[in-house]
């Protein structure tokens, strides 16, 4: 077991802003200090199957919260990773997750060339060293860009430019992309920002709407129950467009 949580086989990144880096669970105290209330699902649970790529570039056992050490200056809870994680990994065995997500980010900082978008990539790239293949890049962002109407025009060429990049720079012309079509924001935009995502005609990359999951007071971050259905709609989908038919034939044990 030790020889095989070294080499993940099928190593999924998670990138963009707060509600993939997640906060379910985060409440804000009487002194407007914020906490993870550390509850976490069954379905978010770990599994000796599931690793994470830290901070620090090591591989460790899986658990929530997935970026703690990555979006580090803000509290973080649940996100649709572990969920996500827990149903791939009855199809095809051994997952590594390498969380990328730092929230209020906007899509103009993961272009090529600024600090968010070389880490991204650096993680990756050290993500297949001991083994492995990188198999599908789940991006959830596009909040920050819902506030002007300049942001939310150039968000569906900001989102094609990032997806070249990034399959270019890893050398996977191919790589799956699921996003998120985002279900909050500001309200001026949003549908904006929704119509690029969900409109991307963009060879092997597909998009799961979350309009309609559950809010957290605040009404911009997904609660920890939507996030569990989140990373189901992930899984389906990645399962869905992405397994091969031989693996659907000989699911991984």
């Amino acid at each position: 077991m030790e020889s095989q949580s070294l080499q993940p086989k099928q190593i999924f990144i998670l990138s963009g802003q707060s509600n993939m880096a997640g906060r379910g669970g985060v409440f804000r105290d009487h002194h407007h200090h914020q906490h993870w209330d550390r509850v976490v699902p069954s379905e978010c649970g770990p599994h000796p199957s599931i690793h994470r790529l830290s901070a620090h570039l090591r591989w460790e056992p899986a658990c929530e919260p997935l970026h703690a050490d990555i979006d580090a200056k803000k509290v973080c809870g649940v996100g649709p990773g572990m969920a996500f994680a827990n149903l791939v990994r009855e199809r095809v065995g051994v997952v590594g997750l390498v969380p990328c997500a730092v929230g209020g980010t906007a899509i103009k900082e993961w272009a090529r060339g600024e600090h968010l978008y070389e880490s991204m990539v650096k993680r990756a790239r050290e993500s297949v060293i001991g083994g492995g293949e990188i198999k599908g890049l789940l991006w959830y962002q596009g909040e920050s860009d819902t506030s002007t109407q300049h942001d939310a025009d150039a968000y569906h060429g900001n989102m094609v430019k990032l997806i070249e990049n990034v399959r270019e720079d890893l050398g996977l012309p191919s790589l799956p992309i699921i996003q998120v079509a985002i279900g909050s924001g500001d309200a001026k935009h949003l549908e904006k920002v929704r119509e690029a995502q969900l409109g991307m005609k963009v060879p092997n990359v597909v998009c799961v709407d979350a309009k309609g999951l559950e809010l957290k007071d605040d009404h911009l971050h997904l609660t920890t129950k939507a996030q569990v259905q989140l990373g189901h709609m992930l899984a389906d989908a990645y399962i869905k467009h992405f397994v091969s038919s031989e693996a659907h034939a000989h699911p991984a044990l």
